[in-house]
This record gives structure tokens, C-alpha cells and sequence, in this order.
């Protein structure tokens, strides 16, 4: 769909994803009808936002938390089928029944000031001009890649995890894997079942959670994530104060040496890794599990960032500018956070848009 000219909506909705489909839900429910008064833009070819480009071996079992959408419960999912499958179809489901008429592949470009206090969301489809915007893009698209000396000159494979393939590409060789999150170690302990051998390398010692994780801890971790986005600081994931759980799995791959950990290296040469103090190991391929950045390219031309690096945000609005709204930014990052952030949301911009008179 091209458009000869700038269209006015009150509501534009960037991203379809957890956070972008639980925001327009919710204004949905506060009487925005889709294709009238909002749109909902996505960039991805086909429903299930990031998680339709999880590896195939994350099956739905090994999903830590999936929380089901507003107004619709996930319910009988298969737990050896990928997640991506899973989730893609659920969310599928969710567009239809709520008649959200997503846009795709739809890519945002920039979005500026416009006129009468309008914002201009330049997009591959045409020009909107809204009088709010929710961004909801996540961070799959912006993988994070740490620079060290020597890493033009490996001769071997490096992938990040956005393109992990399973562990069946890995089988006889040498693998370095980079990164103490979640996936570096779900990664990790696929990948030594088939390769000829393991390293695993982290900036800083690894954390696992014993015991239970509560309702309590979980609101002690996201009101840590929460205040550095408070302060203009970038966001770090949940999992990053949480610690990684000590499961079943997890405790096996201890005992067999899987998750012997070594610290950062110094250097990359061509046939391996090499730290300060002399040591080196052969690798055929590194792993970069070194996680994601937020994806907010999009919003530079509204200079929301503060000094710190990060876009400030109280609730979900942008402190510079309260017709940004963010979700799935930061503390909003988890399922059920992303669920809350869109409600919030949604009111908010019920408010804003009472103050240019428009009912909702």
C-alpha cells in the first residue's frame, strides 16, 4: 500500500510483538477502532514478532515465562514444538480474533516533529501523522557485537545469537561461546552435546539463582531495571539482575564441565583465542551470546536521549516528550511487563487525546 499523501491518524503503533499487540489491545478497549484511528506497523513478514526467529531447537518447554496476551490465554501448547511455531501461531490467532489489522513488512524510517503537534512516522508504506506513537520494537534487530583486537583476522565462523542455527552446525568443531545470559548457556549446552569441544567465556563470574523465584524477587529485579531507566541510562534485561536459574539441565552441564567458565579473553587470532597471561585455545567458530540493544534508531530525529545513553521514561512515557510512549523498553521487557506497559499506555494516550478533544 502506497500513499500519495500524509495520513493523520491518532495513534500510530510501531512493532507487533508482545509489547505492540497488548497495546493495541488496550486501545481497542478504550474505543480506537484499527485502520481508523490507529495502525499497527510491523517489519516482520509474517505474525509472531521476535520469537519467529528463535532457533528451532528452543522448543516451547525450555521458554521461561511465557505470559499469555490480554483478553486471550494461550492454552494447550505442545512443549517439544519450537517456540517459534508456538508463539507465531498463537499471536497469528490473537490479530485475528481482536481484527488488529497489522500492516507488514512495513519498515520505519524516522520519526520527526510535524505540524499542529503532530509526529511524522516515516515509513516504507508512506506518512502518518499521529498525534501519539507507541514504540514497540524490542531489540531483536539490534544485536550487540563486542569489539576485541585481532577479530578481523579469525579465520573461523562468528555468529551472533540472532542468527544462531540449532546445535547441529556445530557438530566436530571447535566452539568458543561469549556470553553469561540465559541463551550463552542454552547455546552452550546444546553445542557440547555435538562439538568437538567447549569454551565458555564470560566478562564476569556467572550468577545462578537457587530456590524459588517469587512474586517479591521478581518486582525487587524489574524496580532495579526500572531505576536505571528513570535515569536515562540504557536498559539492561531482567535476566542480568536475576541471575540464572539452577535447573535440573543446568546442574548436569556443571558436573560434566560444560559451564566451566573462563574469563574474558585479551585477543582474537586467526585460529582461536588468546588471553593476557600466555594462554590460548584453537576455535573453528565463536559465539557471540553478548545479547541486544534496544531498537530506537528509529526515534533520533525527537532527541529523547539523555546524557546517560538511554531514553528517560516514567511509566511508559518519554520524560522529553509525552507523546512517545515506550513498551517492552527496559523494566517492560518481560512478557507480563510488556502485557502492563501496553495497558498503561493505551491510557495515557486515552488522556492525551481527551486534551485535543478527541473522545475515547
Amino acid at each position: 500500500m502506497n500513499y500519495s499523501r500524509t495520513r493523520e491518524l491518532d495513534v500510530v503503533v510501531i512493532g507487533a510483538g508482545q509489547a505492540g499487540l497488548s497495546a493495541a489491545y488496550h486501545l481497542r478497549r478504550i474505543g480506537l477502532l484499527p485502520g481508523e484511528n490507529f495502525v499497527v506497523l510491523d517489519h516482520a513478514p509474517r505474525p509472531g514478532g521476535a520469537w519467529q526467529f528463535r532457533w528451532p531447537s528452543l522448543t516451547y518447554g525450555k521458554v521461561h515465562g511465557m505470559h499469555s496476551l490480554p483478553g486471550m490465554e494461550l492454552t494447550g501448547a505442545d512443549d517439544d514444538r519450537p517456540s517459534s511455531e508456538v508463539i507465531g501461531a498463537y499471536f497469528e490467532a490473537y490479530e485475528r480474533r481482536f481484527d488488529l489489522q497489522v500492516h507488514r513488512p512495513v519498515e520505519v524510517s524516522a520519526v520527526r516533529e510535524g505540524q499542529e503537534g503532530r509526529l511524522l512516522v516515516e515509513t516504507s508504506e508512506g506518512i502518518y501523522a499521529s498525534r501519539a506513537l507507541i514504540s514497540a520494537t524490542g531489540t531483536w534487530d539490534r544485536p550487540f557485537w563486542p569489539r576485541y583486537p585481532g577479530q578481523e583476522t579469525f579465520r573461523g565462523r562468528q555468529l551472533h545469537t540472532a542468527n544462531y542455527p540449532g546445535p547441529e552446525e556445530f557438530a566436530g568443531l571447535k566452539v568458543v561461546v561469549v556470553g553469561g545470559g540465559a541463551s550463552g548457556t542454552q547455546h552452550l549446552m546444546e553445542i557440547a552435546e555435538v562439538a568437538a569441544e567447549t569454551y565458555w567465556v564470560t566478562r564476569r563470574p556467572p550468577v545462578f539463582r537457587e530456590g524459588p523465584f517469587g512474586m517479591e524477587q521478581g518486582r525487587a529485579a524489574v524496580a532495579m531495571v526500572e531505576e536505571r531507566v528513570r535515569r536515562g541510562l540504557p536498559p539492561q534485561s531482567v535476566v542480568s539482575v536475576t541471575g540464572l536459574p539452577l535447573n535440573d539441565a543446568v546442574r548436569r552441564a556443571r558436573e560434566q564441565g560444560v559451564l566451566d567458565r573462563l574469563p574474558m579473553f585479551e585477543r582474537i587470532t586467526p585460529g582461536g583465542v588468546a588471553w593476557a597471561d600466555g594462554r590460548s585455545v584453537e576455535a573453528d567458530v565463536i559465539l557471540w551470546a553478548t545479547g541486544f540493544r534496544a531498537a530506537v534508531d528509529h526515534l533520533a530525529p525527537l532527541r529523547l536521549r539523555e546524557p546517560g545513553g538511554g531514553i528517560r521514561v516514567e511509566d511508559t512515557r518519554a520524560v522529553r516528550d509525552g507523546r512517545v510512549h515506550l513498551v517492552g523498553y527496559g523494566p517492560s521487557a518481560s512478557t507480563i511487563g510488556a502485557n502492563r506497559a501496553g495497558r498503561a499506555a493505551a491510557r495515557s494516550v486515552s488522556r492525551l487525546l481527551e486534551s485535543h478533544g478527541v473522545p475515547a
